[in-house]
């Protein structure tokens, strides 16, 4: 399986967070099951150099290095549709962008904006908590903006 490490850093990426942490044996089935995809996966008969990885047990990660072929959006959709075959298979939901993955001491929390919101009004979570942030669109943004302090964050609303 090609790791997101080996891509360059202008790879196009996408972040998909589950609703809840996966166990082992999920990871395993969602591993396999993105391998098969991006050794199929194709823009217009192009095959597309891509990754696939499940980190921390709660993101899944696609990469596509679009030097060799762009990531059409009739390969962009079947991405999509392949994540949501994810779900139902797993019940899961990757999609929910008004979830928050934050860290806290060494384990990493899920929960919604609202219950994020309460956290932050009683002082559990503040500008330095650590939060995840899944609109990074590149691998360079990744590596650098991925992982953030809660003030640098699109989710730093919750402080005012």
């Amino acid at each position: 399986m090609t790791k997101l490490t080996n891509m360059p850093q202008d790879a196009r990426l996408w972040v998909y967070q589950s609703n809840r942490i996966l166990s082992d044996a999920e990871v395993k089935a969602v591993e396999e099951e993105g391998l098969k995809f991006i050794s199929d996966w194709s823009a217009h008969g192009a095959s597309l150099k891509a990754s696939f990885d499940v980190l921390h047990n709660l993101f899944v990660v696609i990469a596509v290095d679009e030097k060799l072929a762009l990531a059409s959006g009739c390969s962009i959709d079947k991405s999509v549709h392949f994540v949501k075959e994810l779900e139902q298979k797993l019940g899961l939901n990757l999609f929910d962008r008004m979830q928050v993955a934050y860290r806290s001491s060494n384990e990493i929390k899920v929960c919604k904006l609202s219950e994020f919101e309460k956290l932050a009004s009683q002082g559990i979570v503040n500008e330095s908590t650590i939060v995840f942030n899944n609109m990074v669109a590149s691998k360079e943004a990744f590596d650098s903006q991925w992982e953030v302090p809660l003030k640098q964050s699109w989710q730093s609303r919750v402080l005012a």
